[in-house]
């Protein structure tokens, strides 16, 4: 099969999906990986080690796209790149459609099949939404504690405080992966760490796996009223995977929360869990409503590219692997957590959180592709 690896054109975006050594792999193996000039720059990853692994590095990104059968990117493609893409092609990318009915309609057009990253299961889990996750979730107690501070327009407190000064209140939304990674770094900073849910064994689970001043919460209007209205950073870490985010934050308890506290709405991706939240980038991270510093980016892994490149390419490698060996259509039908992943096929949502989200008609995706009789109630919600 044909592999090609876009640059990555977001704003402040500087992963890239495959590496030089998944490069070599997939060349191994007698697959082609085109790479597109410079794809790898922003991740240290020069054209030279692409090329030296195998890789044929093109300069245009329609040249690209004309000639390979499968796209694999980082983030969701742009409108030019939703252009050149054919009915007979297969992107494998994050996608995030929740939020996007525009893009949703859009893809649909191309005819393209549109496997998302973030909706891939795996035994009930996100193997490829996880490491960005773990990511994720670690840089919102980094960026919300460097957001607290007084310069940046915070309270100007620390979160772990001092001898006879208390650490500040951090109030975290969920308790995931992103919410659970936030928890163990904010809690070895020594903050006051109070974390909300309404699954009682995710939080005994997170009892187990934190150290440090950790309080778990039941999730209830009432309780997220309480606890946000007196928190110093507030971490949104709310997810269900391909739906929209929904809001646990109204605007009037952004209003009743602590001037110049601060919301990191790691949920923005999805639509955000604040009602206040838009999507930022890292070039123009926050801004503020009624006193509260909001932080919105949406691709924060973005940040720390060496880090995500080779996270996300680790997890990835064997899907590009199965799609490329088998062909889109027998590896969908070998593999049922990859068979979630679609979002997008033949024109139509083939997952019900998203057409539900983007308020389209959804299908079954046994209705396009036909299973085996013992799977199609298996794929009724893929």
């Amino acid at each position: 099969m044909i592999i090609g690896v876009p640059s990555e054109v977001e704003v402040d975006e500087y992963r890239v999906a495959v590496t030089p050594a998944g490069v070599r792999e997939l060349v191994s193996a007698g697959h082609t990986v085109m790479i597109q000039k410079g794809a790898g720059d922003g991740s240290k990853l020069p054209d030279a080690a692409y090329a030296e692994q195998g890789a044929r590095i093109v300069d245009g990104v329609e040249q690209l796209f004309v000639e390979a059968e499968m796209i694999v990117k980082v983030k969701d493609p742009s409108p030019r790149e939703v252009k050149l893409l054919r009915p007979e092609q297969t992107i494998f990318s994050f996608l995030h459609l929740a939020p996007q009915a525009e893009l949703a309609r859009q893809l649909m057009e191309t005819g393209a099949t549109c496997i998302a990253y973030e909706t891939v299961e795996q035994n009930g889990r996100l193997p490829l939404l996880t490491p960005m996750s773990e990511i994720a979730g670690r840089m919102a107690a980094q960026v919300g504690a460097y957001f607290l501070e007084k310069m940046i327009g915070g309270r100007g407190i620390l979160l772990g405080g001092v001898a006879g000064v208390p650490p500040a209140k951090v109030v975290i939304l969920g308790s995931g992966i992103v919410g659970a990674h936030a928890a163990k770094i904010t809690a070895g900073m020594l903050a006051n760490v109070v974390v909300l849910d309404n699954d009682l064994e995710r939080l005994r689970s997170l009892q187990g796996y934190v150290s440090g001043r950790l309080t778990t919460v039941m999730s209830t209007a009432l309780a997220i009223e309480e606890h946000v209205s007196t928190a110093d950073l507030v971490i949104g870490a709310v997810l269900i995977p391909g739906a929209t985010a929904p809001k646990l934050i109204s605007e009037k308890l952004v209003e009743a929360m602590v001037p110049h506290s601060v919301i990191v709405d790691v949920s923005i991706d999805q639509g955000g869990c604040a009602e206040t939240s838009h999507m930022t980038t890292h070039s123009e991270p926050t801004y503020m409503v009624h006193d509260v510093i909001h932080y919105c980016v949406g691709n924060i892994p973005g940040a720390v590219p060496i880090t995500s490149t080779f996270a996300l390419a680790n997890a990835t490698l064997p899907y590009i692997f199965e799609i490329a060996g088998a062909g889109v259509t027998a590896a969908i039908r070998g593999n049922d957590g990859l068979a979630k992943g679609v979002n997008v096929m033949e024109g139509k949502i083939t997952n019900r959180a998203v057409a539900d989200s983007v308020g389209l008609p959804f299908y079954r995706l046994s209705s396009i592709i036909p299973f085996r009789m013992s799977d199609s109630d298996q794929f009724s919600v893929s």
